[in-house]
């Protein structure tokens, strides 16, 4: 079970629809251990994942001078943190299934956000958190500083498009060390609402997908993407 904090954004409604973009080998990973896999946070792409803001930064520098292992502490958090992250969106996303599918036989998981606060099973080893990401300007916005997760919940203004909700895992309280990342144990039930094949993939992709799916004794809807069907003209 997630934990809950008061400075943590979500959006009030529980039936928001979120999204994850995937290729099937991961998809099949996380239906036969029934765990997500959590990226690392300084694995990602963006370097400036889990960093502080100019002006954030500036004044921890402050701090910092008489006591530089407070300036350290936060550079070795990133690798103490994982993050799952998930598209907030009411409609499939063109950009997404471009930039999170490599070929036409990705698919897309469909859930909400209360789905994915009752998906995450409780958990003692380490500290797991649902927030919305705040887009700034890394040049002129500050990003606050009052606990050690926060810098996971912002980005800079140049990914708004990924409008992102986020599963991050804290392990640095515990001896668990991260290499790539981390598998958190979930309700696949509840995880996933409705499965949808990549809009350019051919039927026998789809066919495929559900036999696997069933196979593995889940029951989800499955349906193909229409964002690739016929013109009416």
């Amino acid at each position: 079970m997630y934990l809950n904090n008061k400075n943590i954004r979500l959006p009030e409604d529980p039936d928001t629809v979120v999204w994850k973009y995937l290729d099937l080998s991961k998809f099949l990973d996380l239906l036969l251990s029934q765990k997500l896999f959590m990226s690392r946070s300084d694995k990602f792409e963006d370097q400036y994942e889990g960093t502080f803001s100019e002006p954030t930064y500036e004044e921890i520098k402050k701090i910092a001078e008489n006591n530089p292992e407070f300036l350290q502490n936060y550079k070795s958090h990133r690798e103490k943190v994982a993050i799952s992250s998930w598209h907030i969106n009411e409609y499939e996303s063109f950009a997404m299934w471009q930039i999170f599918t490599q070929n036409s036989e990705g698919l897309a998981i469909q859930s909400t956000i209360g789905r994915l606060q009752n998906a995450v099973i409780p958990e003692k080893k380490f500290e797991q958190y649902i927030g919305e990401v705040n887009y700034i300007d890394y040049k002129k916005e500050y990003i606050p500083f009052d606990d050690v997760f926060f810098p996971f919940l912002f980005k800079r203004k140049s990914f708004q498009y990924e409008r992102e909700v986020r599963i991050i895992s804290d392990v640095t309280q515990s001896n668990i060390k991260l290499n790539d990342g981390l598998k958190i144990n979930v309700d696949i039930n509840q995880l996933i609402e409705k499965i949808y094949i990549h809009p350019k993939s051919e039927n026998w992709y789809k066919n495929l997908v559900i036999e696997l799916v069933s196979k593995l004794g889940f029951d989800f809807t499955i349906e193909k993407s229409d964002l690739e069907s016929d013109i009416l003209i």
